[in-house]
């Protein structure tokens, strides 16, 4: 890990250590209960499981939902969860810098762990500062006394300047867990350098986002090939001059993205043999799927996914390709009707020799649905932070580690 440093760094054993994770799950909305552990999973089997093997004193930050959401819940079934997971006790502590938790850290015993109430419960911590002017918190001069390192292991809240992202690492010496390892690792060798041919597979409904990470790719020469589908890839046609007819122009118009369309259409006449549009749709008649080739389009049904010639055309391109990042489904792939063509591709990628790297919740969802997981390069837990890394953005958090890191050396 260049300019950050990791569990590999340090000695644990016998030291108190905020570890601050991504344990923000799906909640049933009338039971408040949790729907889903992949996160706590992924956290309590690695970083947390190292630590408490090591020997370290563990103090668990986390948030989970945001203050007057529904998911906005107390981290007590987290904690249980995660004791399950790792098969020892997991205390929780119903408070966050007071009294009450600072005499249980004081207390706690080598390879013991504990989650402190949800950061999000503290006013302040979704404010943006600086690491030093988060360090002058009451929250981080409460704790960071108590505390011998801080690990951030939350790479999918590392697009957020909050306080218990960053403020640590101004006070206390700070290190990458091994999901954010992993998860910089993994997204450094397909931004920074690599394997070409490269390929970039963007749906979803996110255009936005399509439209960002297309020209930072292209401008930079790290993407060879755009390949676009589901709403993104509406647009994309819209902006060759296709009409796609009524109820698709209305959704877009609904959506409120028919503002990129000059933007993409900049795009696609800068790099237009880079960016590849479909060749043909599946459009929903009553219910049916019917493809069309784009030359008849427009049409009166909604566009619901790629057709069989796209799936080729795009599959070969897959099959050449060194490097390969899908992020977003090509279609409406909740429908089994219109599932194919994310199908089809995600199964291509799998098959692929190249590395390959899976990212978005829709699209981690339907790789795990189609039980590919094993045969993909790596599959990423973030959303936000994962696609501002890909339109090259800098991550507060990251940040922070680094200058962290360089005050050590």
């Amino acid at each position: 890990m260049p300019n950050i440093l990791t569990l590999d760094d340090h000695s644990f054993q016998g030291k108190t250590v905020l570890v601050r994770v991504d344990f923000n799950s799906p909640i049933d909305p009338e039971t408040k209960r949790i729907l889903e552990d992949v996160r706590i999973r992924a956290h309590g089997e690695t970083t947390l499981k190292e630590l408490a093997d090591m020997g370290a004193k563990v103090v668990v930050l986390a948030h989970q939902g945001r203050p007057g959401e529904a998911d906005f819940i107390p981290l007590k079934e987290h904690a249980e969860i995660l004791g399950r997971i790792l098969r020892r006790p997991v205390s929780y502590v119903d408070d966050l810098f007071g009294e009450k938790a600072k005499k249980r850290i004081k207390a706690l015993e080598n390879g013991e762990i504990i989650v402190l109430q949800n950061v999000r419960a503290y006013k302040e911590e979704r404010k943006k500062a600086t690491p030093e002017e988060h360090a002058e918190t009451e929250f981080v001069r409460s704790l960071s006394p108590l505390a011998d390192a801080f690990v951030n292991d939350a790479f999918a809240a590392a697009h957020r300047a909050h306080v218990s992202i960053v403020g640590f690492t101004a006070v206390l010496p700070s290190f990458a867990g091994r999901i954010m390892e992993r998860e910089l690792t993994a997204l450094s060798k397909a931004l920074e350098a690599p394997e070409k041919p490269c390929t970039y597979i963007l749906g979803g409904a996110k255009a936005d986002d399509a439209l960002r990470i297309s020209k930072f790719v292209l401008d930079n020469k790290i993407a060879d090939n755009i390949l676009a589908g589901g709403v993104a890839g509406h647009l994309f046609l819209l902006a060759k001059g296709i009409e796609l007819g009524k109820p698709n122009k209305e959704f877009l118009e609904k959506k409120e993205l028919l503002s990129y369309v000059p933007g993409i259409r900049e795009l696609t006449e800068r790099f237009p043999h880079e960016i590849k549009t479909p060749r043909d749709v599946a459009v929903d008649v009553n219910g049916k799927r019917k493809e069309i080739g784009t030359k008849d389009l427009p049409t009166d049904f909604p566009i619901s996914d790629i057709g069989a010639e796209t799936i080729q055309e795009y599959g070969g391109i897959i099959k050449d390709s060194k490097s390969i990042v899908i992020s977003g489904p090509l279609g409406i792939f909740e429908n089994k009707e219109f599932a194919k063509g994310t199908k089809e591709i995600l199964e291509a990628v799998a098959e692929s020799q190249g590395f390959s790297l899976v990212g978005g919740g829709h699209t981690v969802a339907a790789v795990e649905q189609l039980g590919l997981k094993t045969k993909m390069g790596y599959v990423s837990t973030a959303g936000g932070a994962l696609i501002e890394f890909l339109m090259g953005e800098k991550l507060p958090g990251v940040e922070a580690l680094k200058t962290a890191a360089s005050r050590e050396h």
